[in-house]
């Protein structure tokens, strides 16, 4: 028996012949007393309707033998009916309706079955004619043979659009298969691509804002902070093409987290600074009676709002975009409300209708203004319902767009998110001159904002709109605080700079403003909202937040990071470095074991990809040695992994906390902050507080030894120790000239870099992975060509062993040293291979084995020649 091939419509099938079973019998119960049949049947008949019913409200038996026993009972009761000489020729319509319906089942031994037990109860219903005396006169027998043929090509028909349905629902599903099947494969494509980007764009974004620090040069400084957004925003749109695969395939997983509100705007609002035009305004308008702290996912929260404030922005070409935020109590917490309007371009009725739908742009074509991938509402969309909220989206075109969405938050902390600690010593003014704003909604915009921060802070404003009615308001009105217009404040400057020894005068500006010499006014960055309002007002009366107090840092923290990438360490080292950090590395996951059981170190940032251990194991090896000395021991997950179930996948293994690459310092200092004493956090700004903040190397307890060739120190002058051991570590020394043919490499490291060139080696390539540092891709070129040997070896093995698991690793390996070197050709065969291994296709790797370790054999030779160097004397040894 054939299982059913669409259980929706299967089920339909059943439910529909429940109720015209039941329906049938009730007629035939009926007809039974007024044509004074036996009424004997009836007993059986109406427990079968009730048994079938019970069976299919609880599921009793398999959906198949549900349908039987409901069909047995059936033909029980069509007999019945059929039986009976006045009743024999109404069968075939009886019949004629149950087929059709049976048709619905797709089971066509069921459609038989039927045709069968017509013909019985016919022939039974006949010979009872015969017997009672009727003529079967031609009439009569042709009447019989229409009926029969009826029911049989009824039959035929029925079976015949059984097969035609199976074979296209079949046909239907292979395709569905396929098509998911490349969605996934296209996918974990997109995912693939973007973890490997994430590397470079790490060291993008890291080394540049190490640069722009130790900048002063203002033209290279702007070029050093364009290269830095760029990267950002590459690092952004990365991080949209993982959420979406993640959403398209079904695979998101919430990270629930305490936070507070202000806390997340802050940083948003930062994120989203460089991408406000200065002729749009930003309004934010938050609710105070929000509670300080509720419990969701931030990530996807802060996602939420930075895609729906971009959107705002990008498709707004004057006016501004207002965002509402408030909430409203639930037995279960709140709802927390997000409503983003803008004054922007609008959309129509069909523009609405499809805007969650995949890579969608309102204004998609050639002629299309907004940047971007066109993901960010169906994130919205897809994030919004895992976190069990709802969306809606009101637009009319040249009108504007107003996106509300709906999310339902547990409530840790029910205090208002915002408060002064004594309204009644405050006294604001404002001079704010809302009517310089052409679009009567910003204007409405802004005054709705200022009366909720005045009502929710329970403070008294007045406002002015030009400088002579302020004149008239001090006479009257002892002010503590005054808000200033940008415009209004270069109108009036020398006014309004008499004011600051009287009260705190505060800037309202965009980012760019530049104040006359010696202005003694605070300048508060837009956009204008509640919590920075509330930071200025608390500022006499608590301490200074964290942004006030300066950069962070973490003096005399002893840190190991763990990575197998060199380029990972660089620059994880000089970010750990700006904190004071004395900084320590491990190429690998037992190196950082040993190294930890000779020392302790305050934290530990861990990789998770790696040869050999993995991050997750060498973590739990580090917390069981710990454990045994009745220690802890801080590990945070440090990884390109950036998919939503990484953090709870780390979490949960037992990481103290999880930063994802490229970092973003934000999200560094909020981990660092909630996984290091607090006593150790520091903050300062100025020139002292940095040089302090650069202390020598502690003393190591830590010699260069064979069991650890690569255990260096990062200290903050670069004054790590070094080893003439052959390198493992960032830190790469070969004394200079040692190996090399006299009148070569150090005279004329062309001539070396035409060689390598000559082997198919991008030198470009390789000393921008190098970070253009010639010397550090020497020591990385001769460590590739030192290390050959023993890899090769080890590949052969794993490949006449078949062990196709060790073989992946080993190849994995090869890709990406070989690409760091700048063999492109090679690091893409590698990763053939090493795809080959994963899918389990044997074939490949026979027939292409060879061909690539002899091609890695002639590259570490021809690295080898380049140098001056024989193979296999070691790097000291002159050809």
């Amino acid at each position: 028996m054939k299982k059913t091939v669409n259980n929706e419509l299967f089920q339909s099938s059943m439910l529909t012949i429940l109720i015209s079973y039941t329906v049938f019998s009730m007629i035939l119960t009926a007809e039974t007393f007024l044509m004074q049949w036996e009424t004997w049947p009836l007993i059986p008949i109406g427990i079968g309707v009730v048994a079938s019913w019970l069976m299919h409200i609880q599921k009793t038996f398999s959906d198949d033998q549900r349908i039987w026993i409901y069909s047995a009972l059936i033909m029980f009761t069509f007999f019945f009916y059929g039986s009976h000489r006045t009743s024999v020729f109404d069968t075939v319509a009886v019949m004629a309706i149950v087929l059709i319906l049976y048709t619905m089942t797709g089971i066509k031994p069921l459609i038989t079955f039927l045709q069968i037990l017509y013909y019985v109860t016919f022939g039974y219903g006949l010979i009872n004619m015969w017997f009672a005396g009727e003529e079967f006169d031609t009439l009569m027998i042709t009447r019989a043979i229409l009926h029969i043929a009826v029911i049989t090509a009824i039959s035929m028909i029925a079976r015949t659009i059984i097969s035609k349905w199976i074979s296209v629902l079949h046909q239907s599903r292979d395709e569905i298969d396929q098509l998911t099947d490349a969605t996934d494969r296209l996918n974990d494509f997109l995912a693939n691509v973007s973890h490997e980007i994430r590397t470079p764009v790490n060291a993008v974004i890291g080394l540049t804002g190490i640069c722009i620090d130790e900048e002063d040069n203002p033209e290279k400084l702007a070029n050093l902070i364009s290269v830095r957004d760029a990267g950002r925003r590459v690092a952004e749109q990365i991080g949209d093409i993982l959420d979406y695969s993640e959403i398209d395939r079904s695979k998101l997983t919430n990270n629930y987290e305490d936070y507070m509100l202000a806390s997340v705007l802050n940083d948003l609002v930062a994120e989203i600074r460089p991408f406000k035009p200065k002729n749009i305004e930003l309004i934010i308008d938050i609710d105070p009676a929000i509670p300080s702290v509720m419990n969701t996912d931030i990530s996807k929260l802060r996602k939420i709002l930075r895609h729906l404030i971009i959107n705002g922005l990008k498709y707004t070409h004057e006016g501004g975009v207002y965002v509402r935020i408030s909430s409203e109590k639930e037995p279960y917490g709140v709802n927390l409300f997000i409503e983003v309007t803008d004054t922007g371009i609008g959309m129509t009725e069909e523009e609405t209708e499809r805007i969650s739908e995949r890579f969608y742009q309102a204004d998609s074509g050639r002629s299309r203004k907004g940047g971007g991938l066109g993901l960010g509402m169906s994130i919205v969309s897809g994030f919004v319902a895992s976190l069990g909220g709802f969306i809606t989206i009101k637009s009319r075109p040249g009108a504007g767009t107003t996106v509300t969405v709906s999310l339902p938050q547990d409530v840790i902390d029910p205090a208002g998110c915002m408060s002064v600690v004594d309204p009644n010593k405050l006294c604001l003014g404002a001079f704010l001159h809302f009517d310089k704003f052409h679009d009567p909604n910003v204007r409405e915009y802004y005054n709705n904002m200022v009366c909720n921060i005045v009502n929710g802070l329970g403070v008294q404003m007045h406002r002015v709109d030009n400088i002579g009615n302020l004149e008239k308001l001090l006479d009257s009105v002892k002010l503590t605080h005054l808000f200033v217009g940008e415009d209004e404040y270069l109108a009036s400057s020398e006014q309004l700079e008499k004011l600051t020894s009287e009260m705190t005068v505060v800037v309202v500006a965009n980012e760019d403003i530049v104040l006359p010499p010696g202005a003694r006014a605070k300048i508060m960055s837009k956009p204008f909202y509640c919590f920075p309002v509330t930071t200025v007002l608390n500022a006499g009366f608590e301490q200074p937040s964290e942004a006030e107090r300066g950069n962070m840092y973490c003096r005399g923290v002893t840190a190991l990071v763990v990575d197998d990438e060199p380029m990972n360490l660089t620059v994880a080292k000089n970010i750990f470095k700006r904190y004071g950090m004395i900084v320590s590395t491990a190429m690998s996951g037992q190196e950082s074991i040993d190294m930890c059981r000779e020392r302790d170190f305050d934290i530990v940032f861990m990789d998770h990809m790696m040869p050999g251990m993995d991050g997750v194991t060498a973590m739990k090896h580090l917390r069981a040695d710990k454990a045994k000395e009745h220690k802890g021991i801080t590990i945070v997950a440090l990884t390109a992994n950036a998919v939503s179930t990484a953090k709870e996948m780390f979490l949960s293994e037992g990481f103290d906390g999880f930063v994802s690459k490229p970092i973003e310092l934000v999200e560094l200092e909020r981990v660092m902050k909630r996984v290091l004493p607090s006593s150790v956090i520091t903050y300062g700004d100025d020139e002292n507080e940095k040089k302090a903040a650069a202390p020598e190397a502690a003393p190591q307890n830590i010699t260069p030894s064979a069991e650890h060739p690569s255990a260096t120190v990062a200290s903050n002058d670069d004054t790590s120790d070094k080893t003439e051991k052959k390198p493992v570590d960032v830190v790469f020394d070969i004394p200079a000239g040692e190996g090399l043919a006299s009148g070569s490499t150090a005279e004329n490291p062309d001539d070396v870099y035409g060689a390598l060139k000559a082997l198919g080696i991008d030198t470009d390539m390789g000393l921008d992975y190098c970070l253009s540092d010639g010397e550090f891709y020497k020591s990385l070129l001769m460590q590739f060509a030192d290390e050959s040997d023993e890899k090769r070896g080890k590949m052969i093995k794993c490949f006449e062993e078949k062990d196709y698991e060790n073989y992946k690793i080993l190849v994995h390996a090869l890709k990406s040293t070989s690409k760091m070197i700048g063999d492109i050709e090679l690091s893409e065969k590698a990763k053939a291979l090493e795809y080959a291994a994963k899918e389990n296709r044997p074939e490949y790797i026979i027939e292409n084995h060879e061909s690539v370790m002899n091609e890695y054999r002639m590259l570490t030779d021809g690295i080898y020649r380049a140098y001056g160097i024989t193979h296999g004397s070691g790097s000291g040894e002159v050809m």
